[in-house]
């Protein structure tokens, strides 16, 4: 293939990878704003130093895939051979901490749920005059289940523990199917001797805790994220490649253009061949011969000769 069309194929082919390598570190810098600073999961309130590290990692890794993205556009297009060597650099420092981030995560994970379990309990302890009780109830609604491990886990609630239960009568309404809550109450019970003023009445309690439902929202969370760093450390393979031969082309062009030939020769001198002969064409522009040095230097003189004498003949190299 010739130089041009190849150096073409290139630059295609990087815009393409870019492209991909742009959305997938939209998506990964998504998700770490999500995980440090969305209020509508429980993850945000996960004291776990192991899964701040991996929110803040994955955060910036997000960040420079969108600087190295521009990097790699800017250099292809322009055929700056000095940003591409900066691509190649951020690509490979890259690649090094989506590894780093992604075995923190698969390493860490119990240790991650194990901080889950803790917050949800705080959550039931607290609930009632906690501002993340949204959090809880649309686990439980959404989820079917009640409480982490069961029912039992609402005795822990300090406002439950003032009512000395002990059987769990008294449950948030998220915890039934169908609840009529009661004025400015988020308490519920199936007793009859339980309704009034301070509860509402419900139907239907969900018996099962959800710290299974937890687990594998936790563990669907952590494989999409471990996908895309997957998907980007892939990504960022083809695009070294594709690079690196870009910048091999890039500097053949350069060489070719500082030894005056055309770029699309096919790097072959236009006045050579492959035997050795050369190209003449005839002075009066009436045909073009290939031969030897030697032999148009005979034929030449001869026909220079001949004219002098206003004799057009052509005479015969070989004799």
């Amino acid at each position: 293939m010739k130089l041009e069309p190849k150096i073409q194929l290139l630059k295609f082919c990087c815009a393409v990878f870019n492209s991909i390598f742009l959305l997938l570190g939209l998506a990964i810098g998504g998700c770490g704003v999500w995980i440090l600073f969305d209020h509508g999961n429980f993850l945000t309130i996960v004291t776990s130093v192991e899964l701040r590290t991996v929110a803040l990692g994955i955060l910036v890794i997000g960040g420079v895939v969108i600087a190295v993205s521009v990097i790699g556009c800017v250099g292809a297009e322009g055929e700056h051979r000095f940003l591409l060597l900066i691509y190649l650099a951020f690509l490979v420092i890259l690649v090094l901490g989506q590894l780093f981030i992604t075995l923190l995560l698969l390493i860490n994970r119990n240790k991650i749920e194990q901080g889950l379990d803790e917050a949800v309990d705080q959550v039931i302890f607290q609930y009632g005059r906690n501002s993340v009780d949204t959090l809880m109830d649309n686990m439980q609604r959404y989820g079917e289940c009640c409480g982490r491990t069961g029912l039992a886990d609402w005795l822990k609630n300090s406002y439950v523990r003032t009512l000395n239960l002990t059987n769990p009568d008294v449950l948030p309404c998220s915890c039934f199917s169908s609840a009529r809550p009661s004025f400015n109450s988020s308490w519920c019970s199936e007793l009859l001797n339980f309704t009034g003023p301070l509860f509402g009445h419900g139907n239907k309690v969900y018996d099962q805790g959800c710290k299974q439902k937890l687990s594998v929202w936790l563990q669907e969370n952590s494989l999409t994220v471990v996908g895309m760093d997957v998907g980007l450390i892939l990504i960022q393979v083809v695009q070294f490649v594709v690079t690196i031969y870009l910048y091999l082309a890039f500097g053949a062009k350069s060489s070719l253009k500082q030894t005056s030939q055309p770029v699309d020769s096919d790097h072959t001198p236009s006045e050579l061949l492959d035997n050795g002969e050369q190209n003449y064409t005839d002075p009066a522009g009436d045909f073009t011969e290939t031969t030897h040095p030697a032999q148009y230097y005979e034929h030449h003189m001869a026909y220079h000769y001949d004219n002098l004498n206003h004799d057009q003949v052509h005479l015969d190299p070989d004799k």
